[in-house]
């Protein structure tokens, strides 16, 4: 509405008459009080309003790219629309949950099978699906992969939106045929990062060789963060072939770069810089004891190693942890007369310096970078032995970290071993990393440690993390061994007042977050009843 249109002097009177106050206004004008004011600013506020020309409309967007991924059978889109609408029980006085499973925590494990069925996201879930991704960090990956070309393309309309952008992986349909070199060029020079992260994916996928290849176009000119980004695509992968790349990139004006590349090339034992590390190591470490380095170069500093420690660290144990991390383990053997990983660790060492917990901590550090299970068995021990008395490390975060190098079945088992040996008080993190579902002697010794914990009269709040994870991991077919523990029973002596019925209430939520999840994950499979 302009300045000659009907109705604005009226509008700047009662404008002024605002800013002034209406006892001040001269003339009284169109409104003499605070509520004539109000009211007639009401009115002309919807005159105003009604009284707009619309905007000339902009161009129509083009419609999003074909996914030729099937969409989820029906039962499945219901499911997903349920999850993402994060529906759960009431909570009981107290914060107590109820027996109703909580949908928001089953919502990773639906994507992650939808995922491996090759489907996409049902069109009219999209929104709903880039809204659930852009509160949940963790669900991002998953989540953007099933949203796909069209996820992207919703993407790039909405701000609130825009994250997926540069941390999606894009989704089927959109990435050019490997094979096709000008394709592959345009989208590298042209693409947004989310796409071209993408790309780089695909190619490493069908030529490991023709990623660094590709990044070496470009890399002069690309910023630090994403550079960093695109390095770290190379541990999928990783192979002698990389070490040209990644040595040039050790002089990378980036320290986090350059961090990153001696990381990859110490987690190939025949590259040159674990060949340079192992010689920095074995000056240091041997059968007569441990002499850490005096100083830190400028070759050592090229090599990634950090100069100022942490605070509380010394310096010569910082550059030490450093130098035996980054080294192959495989030096090690010949350095101590042949021994094995299990005797070398065993072996006692000179403690005038205090030096055995930070040798057997970068000996762990070491083991985990280069994925060697052998010398991670040696440096867990037994699961049976108290954690205090580990060969390697009592750190159950490292322990964890130690685990994870190990086959699928070996992990499953040493950790239901830690279970029946210690409970479950400090086995959460151990549990972590043990693949979904929990079967067998692991899942068992999970189910009779909970048992016992409430025969006990174990304080039951105390256990709500690890009942919370065996909800999303324990395998469904445990559900009719638990059907005999959700019955409420009598409080023990000396437990907490209402316990049993807390006990009674969680095993309940069990059964029925396992039972919800079995039938989720045969709709996927379209094998639920019509």
């Amino acid at each position: 509405m302009g300045k000659g249109d009907e109705g604005y002097g009226e509008w700047e009177e009662l404008v002024g008459a605002a800013l002034l106050g209406t006892g001040r206004r001269r003339g009284g004008g169109p409104a003499g009080s605070p509520e004539a004011l109000l009211d007639a600013a009401a009115v002309h506020t919807v005159r105003r309003r009604a009284g707009l020309r619309p905007a000339e409309a902009g161009p129509r967007p083009q419609p999003a790219p074909r996914d030729p991924r099937p969409a989820p059978p029906e039962a499945a889109r219901r499911r997903l629309a349920q999850l993402l609408a994060g529906r759960t029980g009431a909570v009981n006085g107290g914060g107590r949950r109820g027996t109703a499973p909580d949908l928001t925590e089953l919502l990773p494990q639906w994507l992650a099978a939808a995922g491996r069925h090759g489907y996409r996201a049902p069109a009219a879930l999209v929104p709903a699906l880039l809204d659930a991704a852009r509160a949940r960090t963790d669900l991002r990956p998953q989540a953007l992969s099933l949203a796909g070309t069209r996820g992207m393309w919703l993407a790039r309309m909405n701000p609130d939106w825009r994250f997926a952008l540069r941390g999606g992986v894009g989704g089927a349909g959109e990435l050019p045929d490997v094979t096709d070199r000008a394709g592959v060029e345009r989208l590298w020079q042209e693409g947004l990062f989310a796409e071209r992260v993408a790309l780089l994916g695909a190619v490493r996928a069908h030529e490991a060789a023709a990623a660094p290849r590709l990044l070496a176009t470009t890399w002069a000119t690309e910023r630090a963060e994403d550079r960093l980004m695109f390095l770290d695509s190379l541990r999928v992968g990783l192979s002698p072939g990389d070490e040209p790349f990644l040595e040039a990139a050790l002089g990378d004006r980036s320290r986090n770069v350059r961090a990153t590349a001696a990381e990859l090339l110490s987690a190939l034992p025949t590259s040159a810089l674990a060949g340079r590390m192992a010689e920095r190591a074995l000056a240091c470490v041997g059968p007569e004891g441990v002499t850490p380095p005096s100083e830190c170069d400028a070759e050592m500093l090229r090599d990634g190693v950090v100069k100022r420690p942490p605070a509380g660290r010394g310096e010569r144990a910082w550059w030490l942890g450093q130098l035996v991390e980054a080294a192959p383990l495989s030096c090690w053997r010949e350095r101590f007369g042949g021994l094995g990983p299990a005797e070398i660790v065993a072996l006692p060492v000179a403690e005038g310096e205090g030096w055995t917990e930070e040798l057997h901590a970068a000996w762990c550090r070491a083991a985990v970078r280069q994925r060697d299970a052998g010398w991670s068995r040696a440096l867990l021990g037994p699961a049976s032995a108290p954690p205090a008395a580990a060969p390697g490390t009592a750190s159950l975060a490292e322990r964890a970290k130690l685990l994870e190098t190990l086959p699928d079945g070996e992990r499953a088992q040493w950790v239901a071993q830690f279970v029946r040996a210690h409970g479950l008080s400090e086995a959460f993190q151990l549990l972590g990393v043990c693949v979904v579902p929990w079967a067998g002697a692991l899942g068992r010794a999970v189910v009779d440690a909970l048992d016992t914990a409430r025969d006990a009269g174990s304080y039951p709040w105390s256990f709500s993390g690890v009942m919370g994870l065996a909800e999303r991991c324990l395998d469904p077919a445990e559900a009719g061994r638990l059907e005999a523990l959700t019955a409420a029973a009598e409080d023990p002596p000396d437990a907490a007042p209402g316990a049993a019925a807390y006990w009674a209430e969680a095993f309940q939520r069990l059964v029925a977050t396992l039972r919800l999840r079995e039938a989720m994950l045969a709709e996927l499979a379209d094998l639920a009843p019509a």
